[in-house]
């Protein structure tokens, strides 16, 4: 290869590298620490009461759609629908 060339390709190659690296990085630990308490501390439970509501119907409605022996798009139809309301 021409140096030219294979300069351009190593610029190429680093300017990428450094990107990625940037982006990697993470936060000040002062500023993630009060971050991750104010934020996570409520919610975490609000949404693992809701998963859990919603895996329960999930199952009651995968267990109709089983006995009515439903498979494909008519299914996922009646999945959604019934987990729905």
């Amino acid at each position: 290869m021409k140096p030219i060339t294979t300069t351009a390709i190593i610029l190429a190659m680093t300017l990428g590298f450094a990107g990625s690296l940037a982006a990697q990085t993470s936060a000040p630990a002062g500023a993630k620490a009060t971050t991750s308490a104010a934020t996570s501390a409520a919610p975490a439970t609000t949404k693992k009461s809701m998963k859990a509501q919603r895996t329960a119907k999930s199952l009651e409605c995968s267990k109709d759609a089983d006995a009515k022996k439903m498979h494909g798009k008519e299914r996922r139809k009646f999945m959604s629908s019934c987990k729905r309301g």
